[in-house]
């Protein structure tokens, strides 16, 4: 898909790989209603292809608000990406129903929901949805039961979605592994150490967009993230050396924090 004028939602916008993402598609001459939070650094660009909107997409009246947004500026969408969300590092030694139901409303809920509303208003038209998923979506790792779990989620959506969707709706989802950006900052107030392997946000969004244009299915910025799934399924303890590894990572964070399993 050449992205030249065309109309795009993003949500996540304001930082990290959304950020990266909307330099991108503005270079490429697509409007942009650029989605978030807050929306300071998306205003900082100044460029009139770039529409800042504060918003909070965990909820169906405000993916509502999103999309009444979009057709207000735009009259039509062409392409979603659904950027936004967030991770908890933490084991799960708690009870808390709404700490559980607003991660989920975010990774999950909401991009299942910004689909519906995407096809049902596309027609025949032909248009591009694209999901950021997550390494952890594929593979579980220690100390994101529920950020992975979220992704885990996703995944399976995305995979029965290809089997089912009308063949104008083209659907890329992408795989990054982690991201250097303030995205794994926010997971806990205490700082701990990111999985491995860990990449920059730029080439991340790059990859996106290229995956976007050329319209594949899967996108994974990580090589070795790719090569390393393989060797796991081939030679099992290559896994399991891996997951130990990351769950030392996990230990020395419980006790920085003074918490043990």
């Amino acid at each position: 898909m050449d992205l030249s004028g065309k109309n795009v939602v993003l949500t996540g916008a304001n930082s990290g790989i959304g950020m990266e993402m909307l330099k991108l598609l503005l270079c490429k001459g697509s409007r942009v209603l650029a989605a978030d939070l807050r929306t300071d650094a998306v205003e900082s660009l100044a460029d009139p292809n770039a529409v800042p909107f504060v918003c909070d997409i965990s909820s169906k009246e405000g993916v509502d608000l999103l999309f009444e947004k979009a057709y207000e500026e735009f009259g039509t969408i062409n392409v979603f990406i659904a950027n936004a969300g967030f991770a908890y590092y933490e084991i799960i030694d708690y009870e808390d129903w709404d700490r559980i139901q607003r991660i989920f409303d975010t990774n999950t809920v909401s991009p299942i929901y910004s689909y519906q509303r995407f096809v049902r208003r596309l027609g025949e038209r032909e248009g591009a949805f694209a999901i950021t998923c997550s390494g952890i979506g594929i593979l579980g790792m220690p100390g994101y039961a529920l950020y992975g779990s979220t992704k885990f989620a996703l995944n399976g959506f995305q995979e029965s979605l290809r089997l089912e969707k009308p063949g104008n709706v083209r659907l890329t989802v992408l795989y990054p592994v982690a991201v250097n950006t303030d995205f794994f900052r926010s997971a806990s107030e205490t700082d701990f150490e990111r999985p491995y392997p860990v990449q920059e946000p730029g080439l991340v969004a790059r990859r996106m967009i290229e995956g976007i244009e050329k319209n594949r299915k899967k996108v994974f910025p990580s090589r070795l993230f790719r090569l390393a799934l393989i060797l796991f399924t081939l030679i099992p303890p290559i896994k399991k050396a891996y997951w130990r590894s990351e769950r030392k990572k996990l230990d020395r964070f419980l006790e920085k924090t003074g918490r043990k399993i």
